[in-house]
């Protein structure tokens, strides 16, 4: 099977690739709300008149799922694929809110202060669940719960091309090589997601908000992934067994790991928000 994935996002923050056999076209993830209609230009452009088909969601996450809605203007027969539990995500009032919000700051940090408002029209078309074996044209993958950065993460699996489209319950991948654990609502959750997909033979693995990696890349990703996961873990645990506050355990995850790349492509507001979510997290669940 001959597919080809490229790259549609409007800005590097965004997460959106097209993955495309000739055939059938799906967008993995959509990007902000802000750059919505730019994607599915990009998208237009790509397929040169053909249609998009589908829209596979990761989660929940405005920098994933916002986009979807402005795509859909564009693309109305593409059907929308997302987790069962990022359907009662958007039928909330307090979680769209919540992404407007975040998108919005995010669009003023890039010199956006006027677009269209599409929050409301967020919908998912096929609700899919763990181990689901879901036909999109001559490809047919397999439906991962992969929690631990959301309750609603889930993979999507091509096992003819050993293709995993990953989320960020696996970690965070960057330019320079680094992995950033994303521990939002489980850390058991993140370790067993890991080696979940360690034990799948995976070749290629096409990762939010980065693009493709395989073979020993995509070996040395799933390690380290691992091996962030736990160690960073164990020094917020460290940190607070010492007597030390919440917040010298947020300093040390945000000193470790917001520079560089994810400085460049992570939002402060959103990095700040998480961390101070995983540190009680951590507490939570391993103190």
């Amino acid at each position: 099977m001959n597919i080809k994935i490229t790259d549609v996002r409007a800005l590097k923050g965004d997460s959106a690739f097209l993955i495309d056999d000739g055939k059938t076209a799906i967008l993995y993830d959509s990007g902000f709300g802000f750059t919505g209609f730019q994607v599915a230009e990009n998208i237009r452009r790509e397929l040169k008149g053909r249609s998009l088909d589908f829209i596979f969601l990761t989660h929940s996450h405005y920098d994933h799922a916002l986009g979807s809605a402005y795509v859909l203007n564009q693309f109305e027969n593409a059907k929308v694929v997302a987790g069962e539990y990022a359907v009662k995500i958007f039928e909330k009032e307090t979680a769209k809110a919540v992404m407007r919000d975040l998108d919005r700051k995010f669009a003023l940090k890039n010199g956006v202060s006027e677009y269209e408002d599409l929050a409301d029209n967020l919908t998912v078309h096929l609700s899919v669940k763990d181990n689901d074996k879901f036909k999109a044209g001559d490809m047919e993958f397999t439906v991962l719960n992969l929690t631990g950065h959301t309750k609603c993460s889930v993979g999507y699996y091509l096992e003819s091309e050993k293709l995993l489209l990953s989320t960020e319950s696996l970690g965070v991948y960057t330019e320079d090589g680094e992995v950033v654990p994303s521990y939002l609502v489980g850390y058991q959750m993140v370790i067993d997601s890991i080696k979940r997909v360690m034990s799948l033979g995976v070749e290629k693995i096409l990762i939010p908000h980065y693009g493709v990696i395989e073979k020993n890349e995509a070996k040395e990703y799933l390690n380290k992934a691992l091996k962030n996961a736990v160690d960073t873990a164990d020094e917020i645990v460290s940190i607070l067994k010492a007597g030390k506050s919440k917040e010298d355990a947020v300093k040390y995850f945000v000193d470790r790991y917001y520079k560089g790349k994810v400085k460049e492509i992570y939002p402060y507001d959103a990095m700040m928000l998480n961390t101070s979510i995983t540190v009680d997290l951590i507490k939570k669940e391993l103190l």
